[in-house]
């Protein structure tokens, strides 16, 4: 008997010291914690390398990753993240497509115990968001307008200068922070007419380009030239939020004709330094390019995580910019710099970012 009582304790103390060994991200079953990672879409480049980057990420720190794209569909991602709630991450990272279209899918977040990280793009109307990691998107627009400022000599008093706008989609708070960030450096020269926006469209709603899709930026370039430029004014510059409505836009100015010596393309900006953009630039079809490095991004998210599944406050270097309508979410916020065809070099390919065959 007393043989048993022996055994007995030390089976205890042997399944006692496998639970102890258990590293702290060790879920309940035993297995690696996992992490539910939702992102919008694959259909642009900047979200497969996002989600890559996050996966590699948090691989390498040992955890679990269930990574899903939701095809910018807003319900297929609300269900994705019901199921992440379900199969019981305790933290869910996530890009949405419709930043007001989360409330009721984060608040059974909450019910369960699961914490929320926005990434990139800001949660919008609920309290139930803990973090954001983003890149200072105000500073993305004021880099691409004082990229034209520069470009063109306007503080130099040079000018006038015909120049579209164009936004980026509605439903991404994001995209307010660009033009935002972009016209407080541009308004004063449109202002003292140094700058003069031909179209008159100047107002957020009209220039914004729904779900950023570069078909529809091409049909409202379109449009802009058939009904301002087809007298054979000069386009100076169009400010294009990020990579993919330039490249509309690129290829509405080119069948349009341009890319002569006699009709150069104008200075376009763009955003996300995708593959494509990277050899446009190389072509002189676009000016530059505002360079996010989602390597940093995603490590910074990588430390948040583990900050909060050790119960402790998440680093953050913001927290007064970013109020969602319900709550101001405390938030890191990378900084971004550019690319064009001067330094693209040092910055996308020294970097180890791409290879110089990628953008050949």
């Amino acid at each position: 008997m007393k043989k048993q009582i022996i055994s007995a304790l030390m089976a205890g103390l042997m399944l006692l010291a496998a639970g102890c060994s258990s590293s702290g991200k060790q879920g309940g079953s035993g297995g690696k914690q996992s992490i539910g990672v939702a992102m919008p879409t694959q259909s642009l480049q900047r979200w497969n390398q996002d989600g890559e980057n996050m996966k590699k990420q948090l691989e390498t720190k040992g955890y679990k990753v269930d990574l899903q794209y939701a095809n910018n569909d807003v319900n297929t991602q609300v269900q994705q993240i019901e199921n992440m709630i379900t199969k019981g991450n305790k933290v869910l990272v996530i890009a949405s497509i419709d930043g007001s279209a989360l409330t009721d899918v984060l608040k059974k977040a909450a019910d369960n115990g699961v914490k929320v990280i926005a990434y990139d793009r800001l949660i919008m109307n609920t309290a139930n968001v803990d973090y954001y990691a983003t890149f200072d998107n105000f500073k993305v627009g004021v880099i691409q307008g004082q990229y034209i400022e520069e470009k063109l000599g306007l503080k130099d008093g040079k000018g006038p200068f015909n120049i579209e706008l164009f936004a980026g989609s509605p439903d991404d708070n994001n995209a307010k922070f660009f033009f935002d960030g972009a016209m407080s450096v541009l308004q004063p020269y449109i202002d003292n007419g140094k700058l003069v926006v031909t179209s008159k469209q100047t107002d957020f709603a009209t220039i914004a380009i729904q779900g950023w899709e570069s078909a529809k930026a091409q049909a409202r370039m379109d449009n802009l030239i058939t009904a301002n430029y087809a007298d054979g004014k000069k386009l100076d510059v169009v400010l294009s939020p990020n990579d993919s409505l330039a490249i509309g836009i690129i290829a509405s100015l080119t069948n349009a004709g341009y890319g002569s010596a006699d009709k150069p393309y104008p200075i376009i900006t763009g955003q996300d330094c995708d593959k494509p953009n990277v050899a446009a630039m190389l072509k002189g079809q676009q000016s530059m390019s505002i360079f996010k490095d989602t390597r940093t991004l995603a490590a910074k998210v990588v430390e948040m995580v583990d900050s909060v599944l050790q119960g402790k406050e998440a680093p953050v270097n913001d927290t007064k910019t970013y109020n969602n309508g319900s709550k101001v979410v405390p938030s890191f916020l990378c900084d971004p710099v550019y690319a064009d065809k001067n330094n693209y070099k040092e910055i996308l390919i020294d970097s180890g970012y791409y290879k110089e065959s990628d953008i050949k």
